[in-house]
């Protein structure tokens, strides 16, 4: 079995999850990238959690992005099945995660590392951090969407600046462009985590994860998925609904009125 570098803590109703390869400054492997799947799914299943912190472990960086040394060696298939398509799934998933999340960011979120930070819906950095798509640089491209997502999040002037001219932005430029919200001192950072989570997680859980949902909708992220999953809920709160269940087991034709 892999050595698992995602670590998974709750407290009460929030959970904190922790990129935790910080010699490596939290670069990602395949194996984390199954393990941050795994994870998504038992969040996204505890209807527990209300909130999640995404985090990275050490002081330097929060996620560098993909290590280097695991897909330099792949045969281009293998890097587009295993690598590119793989890292989507599972960034996608964190995206449309059911449950709010905070990326806390506590260092420097490079590459796969600044698009994994913006599946988060709220994004609280430290002052030392700094961020970049460093990718051209070594000849490749942003690959788990941050020609996508990111242009979504900040436009597409301040992703190309980032893609094309490969500048580690500031916080303050960061914050500025509206990729972070929020710049504290690194010792502050778990804190007010914590109290943002809590302050959420005291919300109507229901009423926080249906607005997420439709914000990411307008945004573009997976809109038909949304507006299914809200047909489908709205419909099963009719008198129809519980008439085409009755009628299909007792085997007979149903007799539907319109509410």
């Amino acid at each position: 079995m892999a050595e698992s570098f995602i670590r998974l803590a709750r407290d009460g109703d929030v959970a904190t999850v922790t990129l935790n390869r910080p010699a490596k400054l939290n670069s990602l492997t395949p194996a984390m990238l199954d393990q941050l799947e795994q994870t998504a799914r038992e969040l996204d299943a505890d209807g527990d959690v209300r909130v999640v912190i995404l985090t990275g472990g050490g002081e330097k960086a929060f996620c560098v992005g993909a290590d280097i040394n695991e897909w330099a060696a792949l045969q281009p298939l293998d890097m587009w099945r295993r690598w590119v398509r793989r890292g989507h799934q599972v960034f996608d998933q964190w995206a449309r995660l059911r449950q709010p999340v905070i990326a806390a960011i506590n260092g420097h979120a490079f590459g796969g590392g600044l698009e994994l930070a913006i599946t988060g819906d709220i994004r609280i950095t430290v002052e030392h951090a700094q961020f970049a798509l460093p990718e051209a640089s070594i000849a490749t491209c942003p690959g788990w969407s941050g020609t996508q997502r990111l242009v979504r999040l900040i436009g597409a002037s301040h992703a190309k600046y980032l893609a094309l001219s490969g500048t580690r932005l500031s916080v303050a430029d960061a914050q500025h462009s509206g990729l972070v919200h929020e710049v504290v001192p690194a010792i502050r950072l778990g804190e007010r985590a914590m109290t943002l989570a809590r302050e959420m997680a005291a919300k109507a859980p229901v009423s926080l994860q249906l607005t997420k949902q439709l914000i990411n909708a307008a945004a573009g992220e997976d809109a038909a998925a949304t507006l299914e999953a809200m047909a489908g809920a709205l419909a099963a709160t009719t008198d129809d609904a519980a008439e085409g269940i009755r009628s299909f087991r007792e085997k007979r034709s149903p007799s539907y009125l319109g509410r």
